[in-house]
């Protein structure tokens, strides 16, 4: 391992991710009067994952993002292995066997990791192929497109069958992003979202024709997540009418932090950000959504001034990862979007998916501190 103390921190990224944690502490304390009693012990959780996450992120910026890049297959791998351990050792919880329980540590979510060996995997992948093949040809960008396929097809089948869709759809998003910015030929990304809308057609097609026979064909458990998807579009559900109501009943200044008026399931996960607008209303809304978007444009910034391809291909995946999940949490509050159980990174409760975004993290202090020494 390297030293680490010689480097210098980069503030711009350093205090947003500690203003997140501490609102998602304080929300967390918020929402606790509408949570039940067997998670009193959340806000405690969320302050020792904190913790655990920024180790994680000295360590990670310990051992140097060469050596991640070094070791990425054994990475995939293992996390691959990990996926198809949950359908022997993994626990269920509604419906979904998408966890391992650690005994004295809590249930781990591997899929949650995934999506950041995914991104380093595709980022070694992407820069490997440009320096290979300055020019290459349409039959070249073929074999490597079918690479990369396969490569995102087999986490995308296990994490599927878990069945955890959302992950699903990031992992295709963030290898859409990262090949999109990859100077592949952009009539790739024309057939890729003509299939897609082919095969998306093709379902829902079926699905309203007959659902008998979207049964017969794609199993019940598939049938309940396009339909619950499909909720959003009528404005209806339980929680998204409570959050509706919870966040419009906000006013300029909420209710304050101790004031829950309306109940919603998830509120410490899929749907923190009602919970955080009811504390602190428009104002505060506004805040917190500025800070997301600068924290954005950050990173964003950073990619640009990077001179590494790998670290560019880094950067555009975690970005894609961040910018797709924050739109996708919020959006779905305010029934823009589906609920899909993506949770908003660094706010949500949660180990698994709190300790994955500070290992992105580590690798992004890794890419600054090398920019500032070429700078310097």
């Amino acid at each position: 391992m390297k030293n680490i103390s010689k480097y210098k921190i980069d503030k711009s990224i350093l205090i947003p991710i500690i203003i997140f944690a501490l609102i998602s502490v304080i929300t967390l304390y918020g929402a606790s009067s509408i949570l039940p009693s067997t998670m009193s012990h959340l806000v405690t959780n969320q302050i020792i994952w904190y913790v655990v996450g920024f180790a994680l992120i000295y360590f990670v910026m310990a051992i140097g993002n060469s050596y991640i890049y070094r070791i990425v297959w054994f990475l995939y791998g293992l996390g691959i292995l990990s996926l198809i351990g949950l359908f022997f050792f993994g626990i269920t919880i509604n419906e979904a066997t998408c966890w391992y329980q650690i005994k004295g540590v809590g249930t781990i979510q591997p899929s949650e990791f995934m999506k950041i060996i995914l991104i380093i995997t595709n980022a070694s992948l992407i820069a490997k192929f440009n320096e290979d093949f300055p020019n290459p040809s349409i039959r070249e960008e073929f074999m490597f497109l079918i690479k990369i396929g396969l490569v995102v097809l087999l986490p995308s089948i296990l994490t599927f069958m878990q069945p955890d869709t959302g992950v699903v759809l990031i992992y295709l998003l963030i290898t859409f992003i990262m090949l999109f910015i990859s100077g592949i030929r952009y009539r790739w990304f024309g057939i890729i979202i003509g299939i897609l809308l082919f095969f998306v057609t093709f379902v829902l097609g079926i699905y309203f024709i007959s659902q008998d026979l979207f049964v017969k064909i794609f199993g019940t458990s598939f049938f309940l997540r396009v339909d619950r998807l499909l909720d959003w579009s009528n404005q209806s559900g339980f929680q998204l009418e409570q959050s509706l109501s919870s966040i419009g009943s906000a006013g300029l200044l909420g209710h304050g932090i101790t004031t829950n008026p309306i109940y919603f399931p998830e509120a410490q996960t899929d749907f923190i950000f009602a919970v955080y607008a009811s504390h602190f209303g428009f104002i505060g809304s506004l805040i917190l959504l500025s800070l997301l978007a600068l924290f954005d444009i950050r990173l964003i910034m950073l990619a640009v001034k990077t001179s590494k391809l790998i670290n560019k291909y880094v950067i555009a995946g975690v970005v894609g990862m961040l910018i797709y999940q924050q739109l996708q949490n919020i959006g779905m509050t305010f029934g823009l979007l589906p609920i899909t159980g993506i949770t908003l990174p660094f706010i949500s409760y949660g180990g698994s998916s709190l300790l994955s975004y500070m290992l992105a993290m580590g690798l992004i202090f890794n890419i600054s501190n090398e920019n500032m020494r070429y700078t310097n």
